[in-house]
């Protein structure tokens, strides 16, 4: 346990160099790339691991139902972050730390009321950790997510940690789609503040929820969200909202404030309105409204976010109340991205119209414990 715990501190204080260093000088042209509008998605291809970019996160969240009722939430995610540094990248080494790993999971107990989550933190090489390029494979340890051939579509996942396990399969349902515009997605009106954002926004979801000796069978529906980039928030951000949202007649919708130092969000600030045949429509921040309409404090770490919110697309005659299921499902992951945020399954009622449309979701909220200042 030493070793371990050993090796994750020194990651970490490699993380943090990183940082320093990135944050002293630009990124290396010759090393990652920006994203840039035009770029062509390939599928499966772009499931894969895109090393030409710095950052990059494959994003999975669901609402899962066991046969005897019990409900969960779940948020299984892995990030990949390259090193900024032409003499790490250039060493033959197999243990040269061009890539760290990190990867958080977490489960929302609805019945009980109760929320568990877990991290991890290690580096490419030797096989501990890695994400192949051109199919979907990515793994620390024995939490991992692939598919099991490049023809089929079904998507694996497992993760398991002291208290709870997840063993799940998701099959998409409607095709991948492209937020932002020209194939990049801002995070801010700099040169490079951008990326690459693709989402599988309904996935039919089976398999198995662990919670210490209990094993529950459960079926549900699952978001997936896979970005990929070389920028960083500008200077003037301090976190994020972002919400996922499924309804109940088949419609998707994604939606995220980007926030700015004076609390309002910035004019990049967008999403996408995906319709039930599968057509997308991008949202402007001025096409659509986030009223908050209560917040809750943390005793953990004392940060108060927003946690009940009324979201209004005028043009489509969508008014939606998103209401957090259970209050309290913030992670504190100090050892491994070092970012304090909530992340937290929803419930959806609202207004198509003039029809009622109820649904569910996934709200992720940022810089609320303190500024976002990692790198993205």
């Amino acid at each position: 346990m030493k070793i371990i715990r050993l090796l994750a501190g020194l990651l970490l204080l490699l993380a943090e160099r990183d940082t320093v260093c990135s944050a002293e000088r630009p990124v290396s042209p010759d090393i990652f790339q920006p994203a840039r509008p035009g770029y062509t998605y390939v599928f499966p291809r772009d499931h894969g691991s895109h090393d030409q970019f710095r950052t990059e996160w494959w994003y999975y969240t669901g609402h899962l139902t066991a046969e005897d009722g019990h409900r969960f939430g779940y948020q299984l995610t892995f990030f990949r972050r390259g090193v900024d540094d032409p003499q790490v990248q250039a060493n033959p080494s197999r243990w040269a730390i061009r890539q760290l790993y990190l990867a958080h999971a977490a489960l929302s107990d609805l019945s009980q009321r109760s929320f568990l989550y877990a991290e991890k933190v290690s580096r490419a090489g030797l096989g501990k950790a890695g994400a192949d390029t051109g199919e979907l494979r990515v793994w620390i340890d024995r939490w991992a997510t692939d598919t099991r051939r490049p023809d089929d579509p079904r998507q694996h996942m497992q993760a398991s940690a002291d208290g709870f396990a997840l063993d799940l399969s998701v099959m998409p349902e409607k095709a991948p789609v492209i937020h932002g515009e020209h194939g990049i997605s801002h995070k801010g009106s700099g040169a490079g503040q951008a990326s690459h954002y693709y989402s599988l926004t309904r996935l039919a979801t089976s398999g198995i929820v662990t919670i210490g000796a209990e094993r529950f069978a459960v079926t549900g529906t699952s978001w997936m969200d896979h970005e990929f980039g070389s920028g960083d928030l500008g200077e003037e951000m301090v976190g994020w909202d972002w919400f996922s949202v499924q309804l109940d007649n088949n419609t998707e919708l994604m939606l995220y404030h980007l926030r700015r130092t004076d609390g309002q969000p910035d004019p990049v600030s967008s999403g996408t309105l995906i319709s039930p045949d599968g057509r997308t429509q991008h949202l402007a921040l001025a096409d659509f409204r986030v009223e908050v309409l209560d917040r809750w404090r943390s005793r953990a770490s004392g940060a108060e976010y927003p946690s009940r919110w009324r979201i209004s697309i005028p043009s489509r005659s969508l008014t939606l109340e998103v209401a957090p299921l259970l209050a309290d499902q913030e992670l504190i992951t100090r050892r491994s991205t070092q970012v304090t945020y909530w992340e937290g399954a929803v419930q959806v009622r609202g207004t198509l119209g003039t029809a009622a449309v109820t649904g569910q979701g996934y709200v992720e909220l940022t810089g609320y414990a303190e500024r976002f200042r990692k790198k993205l």
